[in-house]
């Protein structure tokens, strides 16, 4: 019988993590089962007790998966209204501190049965993939498309012996996406180049900065001051998310930014080092703890400043341009989506960057048109996703008969699958090694979930 082609989407996070890995999965999820032709599937890793506390905001824990999955449904029903039909399941994960990072423990390809195994869209495929061990991804579905958030190799650069480990990292991603992904959409060129990539931003905003840009567009058009606030930035406080960048340019150009008052708002690890940096500073400029890039406390500002370079595309950039703000950003690969959008302003130098702020600053928004707020949402983003997954839709497999080969003729193509076959072998055994898997940097004893893990997912613990 003719049936539904089914897509299962595997991901390295889940909220109440508010991170790239868990959101926007989640978004391509609801707005894939929304299109109404194929059946979904979001596959998310469960954390342990112990994990989910280090991980999720506010102490928040889970005492079994359907907690978590009615705490996701709830979130995501707030932002879409009327949800889609789709499946939620979960894997076993760790938390690597060091990373900062979900590892999948065991062979996560088992959370989807075989006669569901159409497509799988691999959500960061050179993390999920790393340390595997198990079935093979490309034996398993029939399709598989790795679609590529993280620029690993900027942030590993970063690090003590930074650019050695980059070029190993640089190739065990070429590597493991080669043998698991039949295709890999990158988001843009700030990604590092792997085999069988494509280019494309297959991600959109969530459909309330959209409203809220409307509502702005209302305003201005009945000539109502829509602004009443000035720059600001916000992002996960960290040195490497622009922070660095944004301090150094406002230290050298005080004197030329003088008047400029901005606000920082973010969490995390340097959150004391960026505040004590910022005090130091003869502007204006506070800083504050993280917030939703929602809340109504970031509706009034008119200008966006966001100068970091290690975002593969930076969702709060969209959010602003969404929300109608004049965006200030870096020419740079990860930033090639926004050049069509007339209110993002893009530097080459710090001389730009000083009067590009300045003019925006005395300057209000352009109307954003409907065909570039269309370009923001995730209906869009769904569209381009279908098109260069190559992933439309059709009810069932037409299998084709072999054409006939000669004795012994081995054609190109038959002898590169041969090689992969075997490179994907060469991968699985040395992956089925502890001592070899902690030498590159898996957490110990995730080879196989442990028993607590098994026993609430319902999984069958390995002898």
């Amino acid at each position: 019988m003719a049936r539904k082609q089914h897509i299962a989407i595997f991901t390295t996070a889940s909220l109440p993590w508010m991170t790239g890995t868990a959101v926007n999965p989640l978004f391509r999820a609801a707005y894939l089962a929304k299109a109404g032709d194929w059946e979904v599937t979001l596959v998310v890793p469960w954390l342990s007790k112990g994990d989910q506390l280090l991980v999720y905001p506010n102490k928040m824990k889970f005492s079994v998966p359907g907690e978590q999955e009615g705490y996701v449904r709830r979130w995501l029903e707030e932002r879409i209204g009327l949800l889609p039909k789709f499946e939620i399941k979960f894997y076993p994960g760790k938390f690597s501190t060091e990373k900062r990072s979900i590892l999948p423990a065991g062979d996560i390809t088992q959370t989807v049965s075989d006669d569901k195994a159409d497509i799988a869209v691999l959500e960061e495929p050179e993390h999920l993939t790393w340390y595997h061990h198990g079935r093979r991804w490309k034996n398993k579905f029939r399709k598989v498309i790795g679609v590529v958030h993280t620029n690993y190799l900027e942030y590993v650069k970063r690090e003590r012996n930074g650019y050695i480990h980059a070029f190993l990292l640089k190739h065990i991603n070429s590597w493991v996406t080669d043998i698991y992904c039949h295709k890999v959409i990158r988001l843009s060129a700030a990604t590092q180049e792997v085999p069988r990539s494509i280019v494309c931003n297959v991600h959109g905003v969530n459909p309330k900065f959209i409203e809220i840009g409307k509502l702005k567009h209302q305003q201005i058009s009945q000539r109502e001051q829509a602004f009443f606030k000035g720059a600001y930035y916000i992002g996960k406080m960290v040195w490497s998310k622009g922070y660095t960048e944004l301090l150094q340019l406002l230290q050298k150009h005080q004197k030329e930014l003088s008047g400029l008052k901005m606000e920082l708002y973010g969490s995390g690890e340097d959150s004391d080092e960026v505040k004590a940096s910022a005090e130091k500073l003869n502007l204006d400029v506070r800083v504050y703890p993280g917030r939703d890039h929602g809340d109504s406390i970031f509706h009034d500002y008119k200008v966006f400043i966001n100068p970091s370079t290690t975002d593969v595309v930076c969702t709060t950039t969209a959010e602003a341009l969404a929300m109608g703000k004049i965006v200030i950003c870096a020419n740079h690969p990860s930033n090639e989506f926004f050049k069509r959008f007339p209110n993002c302003h893009m530097y080459n130098t710090e001389k730009e960057f000083v009067r590009l702020t300045m003019k925006a600053l005395a300057e209000e928004p352009i109307p954003l048109s409907e065909e570039l707020r269309h370009e923001l949402s995730w209906e869009a983003a769904t569209e381009r996703f279908v098109r260069v997954a190559d992933i439309a839709p059709i009810m069932s497999i037409k299998q084709h008969s072999p054409s006939p080969q000669y004795f012994m003729y081995i054609s190109p193509d038959e002898l590169k699958k041969n090689m992969e076959e075997a490179s994907a072998f060469f991968h699985n055994a040395i992956s089925g090694f502890e001592t070899a898997r902690c030498v590159f940097g898996a957490i110990p004893n995730t080879l196989q979930p442990d028993e607590q893990q098994c026993k609430e997912l319902g999984w069958r613990l390995q002898e």
